[in-house]
């Protein structure tokens, strides 16, 4: 302990984040050499990159083989009988787990940036990023498009590996590294007297960012046959996650005002985004066919299919058919966002309001950004 405490005396804690950054890639670049089979094979490609790459070449699933990765566009099920090494889109107990942990990681990084820039005391930059958690669903659409167009035999706008970057979960690294830029340009720039407010800025940048997406898309499924724009899913899935989220806060308003005290508007943003994640994942499983969008989604992360399967299996088959299988989940985003902001406090916010923000920030993200996705998936027809 007294050693770790020298090293953060004479180093600081960026300095010993970016040492065991370059520590932690080095590790991994030899373990890949030394038992490239047990270690890229069986763990880094089957897990995190092979459903990425499956995903990006539009495929039912990825084989490696003894020459490389193969896409595979029938005969998955058969494959993995066999026993062959197979890599399919989505995610798994193993990645989703991975993906936290590097999500915490990276937290402590941008944390260490912030303190030493001295800026994100302000609750305001909050706002000024929830563009770009929108940007992220709004990038990972673009990519749904470019799986359509290949399958209808057009050229995408954004193609292998370049579609790669807009993948989940790299979409969120690219947002991630974007949102940076965009924030140490904006500081450089108000520092230089050439912008009043960095954080203005900075949103304003993602807010254009986001509108340009959804022109292209909007283009997209107006001269496409293989989009079509379904307006109703937008304002359906808005529309009810903003009555659902803000009468959340009314209610806590109401009867215990002090969950809203800490995070104030803050936090009926953090319930809305995972009520846009909740939203849009039930309409999506249950309720497409009332919107008279003739699509079929199926759920990736493995929480929301183990959630649909459970109800499945104790909720009475008439109820099901009423009212379908995947409300459970939606319950469960409001309750866990509730939960997550009135653990906030106002005392928690004042001793660490830069953590606290980074926090809110994160917390949010993992909400907004799979579930706009989601929404603008079934709202441009892709």
């Amino acid at each position: 302990m007294d050693t770790l405490e020298r090293a953060v005396d004479e180093y600081g804690p960026g300095q010993l984040w970016v040492g065991s950054f370059v520590a932690v890639l080095l590790v991994a670049v030899g373990a890949v050499t030394a038992a490239p089979q047990a270690v890229w094979d069986r763990f880094l490609w089957q897990y995190f990159w092979g459903p990425v790459y499956a995903d990006a070449k539009s495929a039912s699933c990825a084989e490696m083989t003894a020459s490389g990765p193969q896409p595979l566009y029938d005969g998955c099920t058969a494959a993995i009988q066999e026993g062959r090494l197979i890599a399919e889109p989505g995610y798994t107990i193993v990645s989703e787990i991975g993906y936290m942990l590097i999500l915490v990681y990276m937290l402590v990084g941008v944390y260490f940036l912030l303190e030493r820039l001295d800026i994100a005391e302000d609750p305001k930059l909050y706002f000024a990023f929830v563009p770009f958690m929108l940007l992220g669903g709004a990038l990972r659409t673009v990519e749904d498009a470019t799986d359509r167009a290949v399958d209808a035999g057009v050229s995408p706008i954004v193609e292998y590996p370049l579609s790669s970057l807009i993948i989940s979960p790299v979409i969120y690294g690219t947002v991630f590294l974007l949102t940076l830029l965009v924030l140490v340009v904006c500081v450089d720039l108000e520092q230089r007297g050439v912008v009043d407010s960095y954080y203005r800025t900075t949103g304003a940048i993602g807010g254009a960012f986001v509108a340009v997406t959804l022109l292209y898309l909007t283009f997209v499924a107006l001269t496409r046959e293989y989009a079509t724009l379904y307006p109703s899913v937008l304002i359906t899935t808005v529309a009810l996650a903003s009555a659902l989220a803000y009468g959340l806060y009314r209610l806590f308003e109401s009867y215990r005002p002090v969950l809203n005290d800490g995070t104030g508007y803050i936090g009926l943003l953090v319930i809305w985004g995972h009520a846009i994640d909740g939203v849009a994942n039930v309409l999506l499983a249950d309720w497409l066919d009332a919107l008279n969008v003739p699509l079929t989604y199926y759920p990736k992360h493995p929480a929301n299919e183990f959630i649909i399967t459970a109800t499945e299996a104790l909720q009475p088959a008439g109820l099901s058919a009423a009212i379908g299988t995947s409300w459970p989940f939606l319950v469960v985003k409001l309750a866990v966002a509730s939960l997550v902001v009135s653990l906030f406090n106002q005392e928690f916010i004042d001793d660490s309001p830069r953590y606290a923000l980074l926090l809110l920030i994160a917390v949010t993200a993992v909400g907004l950004g799979p579930g706009s996705r989601d929404m603008l998936r079934a709202t441009f027809g892709i």
